[in-house]
Order: C-alpha cells, then structure tokens, then sequence
C-alpha cells in the first residue's frame, strides 16, 4: 500500500510543493499504525511520512507493514520529537504535524497542497475538526470514517483567520520556519499544553495563519498513552502562565485557557465524570495554583507528579 507520492504526480495546482507528513507518538503501537494506514486513501499522496517516537516498539507493526515510512528515535515529549521531524523534513516544503489519532479526510492533502500554492502569505493552516473525541470517551476508527463520510455543509469561505492552529493537524511553511530558525519549545515537558498556541504565534509575525474549511478531519481522542490527569492538570495552569510571560500567549487567552479548565475539571469532579480523570487534573490545577503564589511555577514541574 503507498503512502507516499512518486515522483511526477504532483498536480498542476500544487506548484511542485513537496508535502510530509509528521507524527509523533509514543506507547501507541496500534493506534499509529491504523491511522498511518489510512493516509493511503488520500486523493493527493504524501511525498513523505515521518515518524518519530522515544522506542522501537512503539512503531514496530507500523514499520513492519510500511517501508517507505521514515522512523526517527527523539526523547519523550512532543515538542522534543516534533523538533526531531522538523530536522528530519529537509526534502519538503510543506509539513504536515498530525496526532497520532488524527485522521483526515481522503482530500485533505489536495486542499492544503492548493492552500499553500494559491496564498504564498499563508505560513501555517489548519484544518476544520468535524468530531473531536477529546472532550468525551474518545472516538473509534469506525466512527471517525463514518463522520468524514457523510455529506458535508457547503463552507461560506474557504479559509478563516485564526490564532492558532490546533496542534492535532496542523501544516507549516517550512522555508518560513527554516529561515527563522523556529522551533517547539522543549521546556513544555510530555504532552506540551498548549505547545500549538507557542509555535503559531512563533510563526505569526511572518505571515498567516488559517483554517483550511475544507480541509476536515477527526480527531479520536485516544486516551492512553497520555499523561497522568494530575500532570495535565498542572500544566493547565503553569504552561498558560509561561506563554504569557514568554509573549506567545495574550493575557487574554491565557486567563481564559485558565478559568475554562479549572470550571471543567470541577464540574466534571463534582459529576462524578467517568471518561476523564476530573479529579486529577482539579488537583493539578490546584498545585499549580499554590506554586504560582509561592512563585515556583514553571512547567517542567509537572514531571514531579
């Protein structure tokens, strides 16, 4: 099964612009291997596919079954394997980061491919999440194909101006990123909160940031191989507070990135919710609170819990 785009069969559309995909996973052998799977349905191939993950192991049924996929070996955490695959995508103009249970519409690459060549000024899109199965018990693969299938709403506009991208997919212009010497932040540790806020508004100030409206995709939400809900919830509170400070993060968005979490970790623990561990993150919030007044918050404090 091809992943990947053989030489010659870029459409005139794309300008020759060579597109790869990243992907950084870890303890999630099964999940990365079904969803790289799928990117053999694209109606425009990947001219690439990069993966990178801290073990061997959590890529093996994935690299048995695709050879044309790159492995790379980074340290665990996101920011550390996604600076790993920028320094790996040398042969692209375009890199696409996925999650590792993000699964895109069978267009998806036709549409950012056109996006990118038609608006030279776009340095960074991101595509209109249909399902988002992270705020719930996640979603299947089944119901992922399911909801990508049915008929979708005509879009108004193709592309809509945004803030950010949404780091579960989102595509960059790697002259841009190359030329200012960008990259992920590694002292957001594991998951890396709000990581996708820290690199767009790194990119922001050399061109813009979109969402691609017909670019769909859903995300599943797969919640193991995550981290802990005390961690998370730690770096609900401490990674805000350090963007903000840091100035890839308004006061604006930050505090509202802040309070929204803390109502829904203490909702959900006052519910009794099930399919997310409320409990958890309301009492990282709460450490990270009691480290913010004794002004020992910092981010990579979450590795303590």
């Amino acid at each position: 099964m091809a992943l990947a785009q053989r030489s010659g069969e870029r459409g005139p559309t794309e300008g020759g612009l060579r597109i790869g995909i990243a992907i950084a996973t870890a303890n999630r052998p099964q999940v990365a291997h079904e969803t790289v799977g799928l990117l053999a349905r694209q109606t425009r191939k990947a001219d690439g596919v990069l993966v990178c993950s801290p073990e061997e192991g959590d890529v093996a049924p994935l690299i048995e079954t695709y050879a044309d996929v790159t492995h790379i070996i980074g340290p665990r955490g996101l920011p550390h394997q996604r600076n790993r695959l920028i320094e790996a995508a040398k042969d692209f103009d375009i890199l696409l980061f996925l999650d590792d249970d993000f699964i895109i519409a069978d267009d998806y690459l036709a549409e950012i491919a056109a996006v990118f060549f038609d608006y030279p000024d776009i340095v960074m899109t991101t595509g209109r999440v249909v399902a988002d199965g992270i705020i719930g018990p996640g979603l299947s693969f089944e119901e992922a194909l399911r909801r990508l299938s049915l008929p979708s709403e005509p879009q108004d506009v193709r592309l809509r101006e945004i803030y950010n991208g949404y780091g579960c997919n989102m595509a960059v212009r790697l002259e841009t990123v190359r030329a200012n010497t960008l990259r992920f932040d590694e002292e957001l540790p594991l998951y890396a909160w709000l990581e996708d806020v820290d690199f767009s508004r790194s990119l922001a100030p050399f061109g813009r940031i979109v969402r691609a409206e017909r670019a769909c995709g859903v995300h599943l939400g797969v919640k193991s191989g995550r981290q802990t809900g005390v961690r998370l919830g730690y770096s609900q509170i401490a990674n805000p507070c350090y963007l903000i400070a840091k100035g890839t993060c308004s006061w604006k968005k930050g505090l509202n990135h802040i309070g929204r979490n803390l109502a829904a970790n203490l909702y959900g623990t006052c519910r009794g919710e099930r399919s997310i561990d409320r409990p958890g993150r309301l009492l990282g919030n709460l450490k990270a609170i009691m480290d913010l007044f004794t002004q020992r918050l910092a981010p990579s404090r979450a590795l303590r819990f």
